[in-house]
């Protein structure tokens, strides 16, 4: 009986494994960066550097390490009018500090690029594909988009938004506000109201391109960590309500072309 089993054990090869878990860690983190036209090439580079220059910061490995399981896993990909899935780095668990210095390095392997449009929501629609995809499991699922303007090509953001805030995903924003345009109304609130969304979001603005490093820094490390933004990033109460489809009525006939139902 025994040697028969053996047989059939060859012959069939490895015992049948039970399927692999989800892995864990502290936090599943996507970084959605904007590489729409409104980005000129230094822009474009100046916030391509400061992610790479975040992730291999001291203080955004020891961000990680002092989670409660001291690892986390990390995703990135860039977008505009849509998402370049040619620009996707594929999750992988940061746990030291090479782990976060061969990601950076991916990142700054690739070409530097602007596309056409600005779609916050296909960005928050991919990114939340992304999570419910990968093969981890974390106590907090967050979503980082950075931009310089309004949603104003795809779906309306708002619903995108709560889909995923929905789904417990958080989502936080980096307004990038150096060249501000007066026709949208001030970034900041746009993202505050319209796109970041979940239990302890924020947005930190960009004014000046120096700044671009230390506010990303900043933003990921509040991420990891778990911790709430001290008041001084948060936006002043009191403004009026941000228009969330001021990014669409500024494109001629764009409503009336792509939603006839809504009531304008």
């Amino acid at each position: 009986m025994l040697s028969t089993m053996a047989l059939i054990l060859a012959l069939s090869g490895s015992p049948a494994q039970p399927a692999a878990m989800p892995a864990d860690v502290d936090v599943e983190l996507v970084l959605a960066v904007d590489m729409s036209g409104s980005m000129d090439m230094e822009e474009a580079r100046v916030q391509r550097s400061g992610y790479v220059q975040a992730l291999r910061h001291p203080e955004f490995i020891n961000a990680v390490r002092g989670g409660l399981l001291g690892r986390i896993a990390l995703g990135y990909f860039e977008w505009a009018g849509l998402v370049n899935e040619d620009s996707v780095v594929t999750w992988q668990i940061i746990d030291d500090a090479a782990d976060a210095e061969a990601f950076a390095d991916k990142i700054a392997a690739r070409p530097v690029g602007t596309r056409r449009g600005t779609s916050i929501s296909n960005a928050i629609l991919f990114g939340t594909s992304l999570i419910d995809s990968n093969a981890f499991s974390g106590a907090r699922r967050v979503i980082d988009i950075s931009g310089d303007g309004p949603n104003n090509t795809g779906p309306p953001v708002t619903p995108a938004r709560n889909d995923a805030v929905g789904q417990g995903i958080i989502i936080n924003g980096l307004a990038i506000l150096i060249r501000p345009s007066v026709s949208t109304g001030p970034l900041d609130q746009y993202y505050a109201e319209c796109v970041i969304g979940g239990a302890g979001s924020f947005v930190l603005p960009v004014h000046e391109p120096e700044d671009f490093a230390i506010a990303i820094r900043q933003k990921l490390i509040l991420e990891v960590s778990g911790v709430a933004p001290p008041p001084t990033l948060r936006l002043a109460a009191g403004q009026p309500a941000a228009d969330c489809m001021i990014g669409e009525k500024l494109r001629p006939g764009f409503l009336d072309r792509v939603y006839p139902e809504l009531d304008r």
